[in-house]
């Protein structure tokens, strides 16, 4: 394997009444025998991308090269071969078969791909002796422990030895007793003809990984990034569903309105707002992407403040709190 490209690529669903892009226009490399992480807040896309990496999801735009194949390209038969024998995938939950030993569990794709038990069976054995479990192979996974229970998921994922690695949140459910394990297998899969790629929130990665790409929101629509006086008309869009909350905005004169659209791309009015109103604390204090989209509907003035200016104005003299939930 050569490595791994992701070209432009765009995420998108629909979510109830509206569309969520958690990743657009991504673009990153990454080399052969790198642990790379994925790094972001909740909602960011890191486990949805991983998905996409592994061919379980097609993205809505751009490509992804593992080594020489293009994974967004592959079909059918071709695209069951990959995900047999060209990625590996390790889950948060585990997702062990319980009535299955950790032995049967880390054969069972190798069974389902026709393998012989005398083929099979001494493969995961080979494998749960690697992660430190030769002890352990005929407990059920009630009997181990989740430190246990996931080092068992990184075996069952090497069963085919494939060249790409993906894991979402490895040390999600461990105690700092069972992560030290789990960090040192993870980190020395990672080597020359195998890629590992992380979802982690978990700092403990970070000084181990050879690359990080951190999924955030991308720029501020037009001046959403500014701080001080404003001033909009329509048709101009004053900020975009997913673009970084990086400012508040206080009414002064005019009018705003915020809305979303939804999968038919139909536009969904939220709410207006008028002189005296706030909107879009949300995303700039908690550092979320816009959840809506906002525009002028006639000639308005703003003010616009950034986190600190705006706990100050509002420990100084509270402005009236209205609907804010549905823009950030």
């Amino acid at each position: 394997m050569a490595g791994l490209r992701i070209d432009e690529l765009t995420i998108s669903y629909t979510q109830g009444d509206y569309v969520v892009k958690p990743i657009d226009g991504l673009s990153a490399a990454c080399d052969d025998g790198e642990l790379v992480l994925l790094l972001g807040p909740s909602g960011s896309g890191k486990t949805t991308l991983l998905s996409c990496l592994a061919g379980i999801l097609t993205p809505a735009a751009g490509r992804i090269f593992a080594g020489d194949t293009e994974v967004t390209a592959l079909r059918g038969a071709a695209l069951t071969r990959f995900r047999r024998h060209g990625v590996g995938v390790v889950f948060q939950a585990f997702n062990l078969v319980p009535s299955l030993t950790a032995r049967e569990n880390v054969a069972a794709p190798l069974r389902l791909a026709g393998v012989p038990g005398r083929r099979a069976y001494p493969r995961a054995e080979e494998l749960l002796e690697r992660v430190g479990l030769a002890e352990r192979m005929g407990h059920l996974p009630r009997a181990l422990s989740g430190g246990q229970q996931q080092r068992v998921a990184i075996a069952r994922a090497l069963v085919h030895d494939p060249p790409l690695i993906v894991a979402d949140e490895p040390t999600a459910h461990l105690d700092y007793v069972q992560v030290e394990a789990v960090l040192r297998i993870i980190r020395d899969l990672a080597q020359p003809g195998r890629l590992v790629v992380v979802a982690t929130h978990d700092e403990r990665f970070t000084p181990l990984a050879d690359r990080v790409i951190e999924l955030r929101p991308g720029p501020a629509a037009g001046p959403a990034a500014d701080r001080g006086p404003v001033t909009t008309a329509p048709p101009a869009v004053l900020f975009e569903q997913g673009s970084a909350g990086t400012a508040i905005y206080i009414v002064e004169e005019g009018e705003i309105e915020v809305f979303r659209v939804g999968p038919d791309g139909a536009e969904h009015i939220l709410r207006r707002y008028g002189p005296g109103e706030y909107f879009g604390e949300l995303g700039a204090l908690a550092g979320l992407p816009r959840a809506a989209s906002a525009r002028a509907t006639r000639a308005t003035v703003l003010t616009a403040l950034g986190p600190q200016e705006f706990r100050r104005l509002r420990t100084a003299s509270p402005t009236p709190v209205v609907n804010h939930a549905t823009d950030r």
